[in-house]
């Protein structure tokens, strides 16, 4: 049993986020959904919550109103063995008025930010050679969608 579940504020747009989110991650599925009643606070039969899966990882929604939004200062980290799945999820999860942004990040079109990023970057950032890992920095700082390619590059230039 997971312990702990990401747990998302949506306006109203739950449903819809759950569907998109689920649409681009393998053995994703819909948990459940419950919606509004009588007693509301929402319009009777609409979603007010829902349970989804995201490869195996929970995550609960809510239609909670426009209280609050979404910030950078939370992302998901969605490491990427190879620039094909790079490629992958940064064109879904930017689609439909999604926003890219510096260094592997971009705000989905419901405002949710995430890390599109491969694991060997990490790994050349952590170099015990300065020189190095400051090449790969530089390089990252460069870029929007992360290239395997031009880091490994700048890693290994001479």
């Amino acid at each position: 049993m997971q312990k702990i579940t990401p747990f998302l504020w949506f306006d109203n747009e739950a449903e819809e986020a759950m569907k998109f989110y689920t649409s681009i991650f393998k053995k994703s599925k819909i948990v459940s959904v419950t919606k509004y009643g009588e007693a509301g606070p929402g319009p009777k039969g609409t979603v007010m919550s829902a349970i989804f899966q995201l490869n195996g990882q929970e995550f609960y929604a809510l239609n909670g109103g426009p209280s609050f939004k979404f910030s950078p200062a939370i992302s998901f980290f969605v490491k990427c063995e190879t620039q094909k799945e790079i490629d992958y999820y940064w064109k879904k999860l930017s689609a439909g008025g999604g926003e890219t942004l510096q260094c592997g990040w971009l705000r989905d079109k419901f405002g949710v930010s995430w890390q599109i990023v491969p694991p060997i970057l990490i790994e050349l950032l952590g170099d015990k050679d300065p020189v190095k890992s400051q090449r790969v920095m530089q390089a990252m700082l460069k870029m929007t969608k992360l290239d395997i390619k031009k880091l490994k590059k700048a890693y290994q230039q001479k």
